[in-house]
């Protein structure tokens, strides 16, 4: 089973099999590490470029690009609230957070749910204008330094949000191939947010019995 371990934790999960016999193959942006009891297969956020096969259990370049700070710039959406933010490794430089009500699904039919759609429809319009405007004001004076994008909440109101402004279009381009799920975009939700664009993705599982060596 995936699931995303903070870069630390992995570090700490690794470190005590360094250097013991087994096997460790860098390729394709991963590192798959072969001991007696598991098969452990990390694929760092921002990549791996490290390829190379041992055979013993051989950390160093796996830990490297794990350590590895970056500019990150982050934009989460969704119906209701936006956050956007600039990260110099795990440092918020520049943010700005906001809310605009956003009127829930209407459940009754009649004249009365198409007036509630419409208004429904313009208070998510002002949203998206109002979160466009802002991801254009604090992102677009770090375009040139940013190098990676974490993109998180809603989807959908995430791409009308990069479709409203076409000087956001280099968002979607240097996006991180992970969405984050946020279900609140706020300013302590946006402050945590490091530990999981710096987090890997990771995948352990036992060893058959007679399998090794």
């Amino acid at each position: 089973m995936t699931r995303y371990v903070g870069r630390e934790n992995v570090r700490k999960r690794l470190e005590p099999l360094a250097g013991q016999p087994g096997r460790t193959v860098y390729a394709g942006g991963t590192a798959r590490i072969e001991t007696a009891d598991e098969t452990i297969t990390v694929r760092p956020p921002f990549g791996l470029p490290h390829e190379a096969d041992y055979e013993t259990v051989e950390l160093g370049p796996l830990f490297d690009a794990l350590a590895g700070d970056h500019i990150v710039a982050a934009l989460l959406v969704r119906l209701g609230g936006y956050a956007v933010g600039v990260f110099e490794g795990e440092r918020l430089v520049a943010s700005k957070v906001g809310s605009r009500f956003v009127k829930g699904r209407h459940k009754k039919g009649g004249s009365s749910s198409g007036r509630f759609s419409r208004r429904r429809e313009e208070q998510a319009r002002a949203l998206i204008e109002t979160a466009s405007d802002t991801a254009v004001r604090v992102l677009n004076p770090w375009r040139d330094r940013a190098e990676y994008v974490a993109l998180g909440g809603d989807r959908t109101t995430v791409d009308h949000v990069l479709a409203a402004h076409s000087e956001l279009a280099w968002l979607a381009d240097r996006a991180l191939p992970r969405f984050f799920d946020v279900r609140e975009p706020r300013q302590r939700v946006l402050e945590r947010l490091p530990y999981e664009f710096y987090a890997a993705e990771l995948v352990a599982l036992p060893r058959r019995r007679g399998a090794w060596p």
